[in-house]
């Protein structure tokens, strides 16, 4: 069976709406990722060992598992004590707790990059800790890992295509929807790859964007 272009072109105005989707599913797990990762930041540095000792518990079982195993817990799982979600929110929580892991990681790593003479000055006026997470810590911080957070919003991209095995109609799925019906897999995989392609290029050069305005703030 020889590429035929037209099946591609064909494919790419039903992909449309579900890449839509999939950049959706994408900004909310990197968004609730992000709140996820700081809550979990701030619980670690405040070194209370029942917590801290909690959260690493948490953070060794996501790391030690695989994300379609998690899928599979949020949307299989939770149903049986209670919890029950559809497709959409279970797939995004399991992306979000996923992404929550890392991005503490990288905040972690990114604590170490501060300068602590803003901290010291924040502490010697008297600043209660909230405010200085708030006011001093969290926007140097946000600001240093601000591309391994658009890493990370790449790989949750990719990541949605696990969502189609819990029936979520992203794109991976569509396109296994429209290569059922026209039995050509290869041109419509090669669509659904260019879109991911056009998705995280567009995403990177944006971010070179910001991150080059950010620097000339800084001179």
């Amino acid at each position: 069976m020889t590429f035929d272009p037209a099946f591609l072109l064909q494919a790419l105005p039903r992909l449309l709406p579900a890449a839509l989707l999939t950049v959706e599913i994408a900004l909310a797990a990197t968004l609730l990722g992000l709140l996820g990762g700081t809550a979990l930041t701030i619980l670690r540095a405040c070194k209370w060992r029942p917590v801290n000792a909690a959260v690493a518990v948490l953070m060794s079982v996501v790391i030690g598992t695989p994300l379609l195993v998690q899928i599979f817990v949020f949307y299989y799982v939770l149903p049986a004590v209670g919890i029950d979600l559809g497709p959409m929110s279970a797939g995004i929580l399991a992306l979000s707790l996923n992404s929550a892991v890392f991005v503490s990681e990288m905040m972690r790593g990114g604590l170490a990059t501060l300068n602590p003479g803003a901290i010291e000055a924040a502490v010697a006026l008297g600043l209660r800790p909230a405010a200085i997470w708030l006011r001093v810590v969290l926007p140097q911080l946000y600001a240093a890992i601000l591309p391994s957070l658009i890493g990370e919003f790449t790989i949750l991209v990719k990541a949605t295509a696990l969502l189609s095995v819990i029936t979520v109609v992203e794109l991976f799925r569509t396109g296994q929807q429209i290569y059922a019906g026209n039995f050509r897999p290869f041109e419509t995989l090669s669509a659904v790859a260019l879109l991911y392609v056009a998705i995280n290029a567009s995403v990177s050069l944006g971010a070179g964007l910001v991150e080059r305005r950010l620097a000339a703030r800084r001179v």
